[in-house]
């Protein structure tokens, strides 16, 4: 009797794998037609992607969760978008990082993806028109921001087009079992700082923590020594072979990094929008108030607001802010206004749909 319930249910799934297959294809055939009007314009349009993946998540039934059909559907677009024309993302390699992992999660596996030595390197790719887009990590809800991405920000060209929440896992990793005769352990800087106490509780003393480029680069050094170990994500596990002898080891159990999607294209209203602004005052008493009073005035709410020494030699400091909204709507168009009367310098970097998932 088992048998027979267990052959109904299985033929039930074959018959809807054979339906889901051909509502794939049709919608595909759609895309590839969408991509033949288009004539060889813009492919990618975030907040299209944006609203299709808040729907699905709003029409949801169950009992899979809204994330786990929003991550299915992204990857459906992914493989549509590229019957119009494949994608090029950069981002900062090697392969294996949590960018790499951003950038993934975000154009989904059919994008192709151009490994970069370093931000700079992943900017310039884009700005030269090497790749269509770059995701570049912006900042982590324990180490904060990241610099050297704001930095190129205030001068890149390229527009801020999308963005990427990722939550971060941190593993221990070896080419061979056991802590007892770690020498060393490789990570990037930010990665080392995020697992702080579990290295001091679970490796002896003498330990050296050295910094390198990337948490892939660490999995790959480790890869080669047996007495070394990396702090490294699953890709970078997968890629080199190593075993987990701890994971998720990371000290904050919310570890999450955010990242900035940046191309030659502003992102038209999704419903649900942020836009980020970089802003300049001259060194003189209340000028961060009057760079903050606009906003506030017009009733435009702000979720980040963060300095950096300028590198352009022009200001002391500048700021970047994320607000809520898009950048035409009308209370925020008359505070950028307003901005620009008592600002030295004021660059919206863009407006973009908020992450969905």
């Amino acid at each position: 009797m088992s048998d027979d319930l267990l052959k109904q249910h299985r033929d039930a799934i074959d018959a809807i794998d054979l339906q889901v297959l051909q509502l794939i294809n049709q919608r595909a055939e759609h895309a590839r037609t969408i991509g033949e009007i288009k004539g060889g314009g813009v492919v990618y349009r975030p907040e299209r992607e944006a609203q299709v993946l808040t729907r699905i998540k709003e029409l949801n039934p169950g009992p899979l969760s809204g994330e786990t059909c929003a991550r299915l559907f992204r990857e459906i677009m992914s493989a549509c978008l590229a019957l119009e024309r494949p994608l090029t993302i950069a981002f900062l390699g090697p392969e294996g990082t949590f960018s790499q992992a951003a950038a993934v999660k975000h154009f989904g596996h059919a994008a192709a993806m151009q490994a970069c030595a370093s931000i700079d390197e992943a900017f310039r790719v884009v700005e030269a028109r090497g790749a269509d887009y770059v995701v570049a990590p912006v900042e982590n809800s324990t180490e904060g921001a990241v610099g050297r991405t704001l930095d190129l920000m205030v001068t890149t060209p390229l527009q801020v087009c999308g963005e990427v929440v990722l939550r971060i896992h941190h593993h221990f990793l070896r080419a061979v079992a056991g802590l007892s005769d770690v020498k060393r352990v490789y990570s990037h800087a930010q990665s080392l700082a995020q697992c702080h106490e579990w290295l001091n509780k679970n490796l002896p003393e003498g330990v050296e923590r050295i910094s390198v480029a990337s948490n892939a680069e660490a999995a790959r050094l480790a890869s080669l020594d047996p007495s070394s170990a990396a702090i490294a994500g699953d890709s970078a596990a997968e890629k080199f072979g190593l075993v987990k002898l701890a994971e998720n080891i990371e000290d904050e159990p919310n570890n999450t990094t955010r990242f900035l999607v940046l191309g030659y294209q502003n992102a038209a209203r999704s419903g649900k929008d942020k836009t980020s602004l970089v802003i300049s005052a001259p060194n003189r008493p209340g000028a961060l108030h009057a760079l903050v009073e606009p906003l506030a005035r017009n009733g435009v709410s702000m979720s980040k607001f963060e300095s950096r020494p300028s590198r352009t030699g022009l200001w002391e400091y500048v700021f970047f802010a994320d607000v809520d909204g898009f950048v035409e709507d009308a209370h925020l168009q008359k505070a950028l206004k307003e901005l620009q009367d008592v600002a030295a310098f004021v660059k919206v970097l863009g407006s973009y749909p908020q992450a969905v998932i």
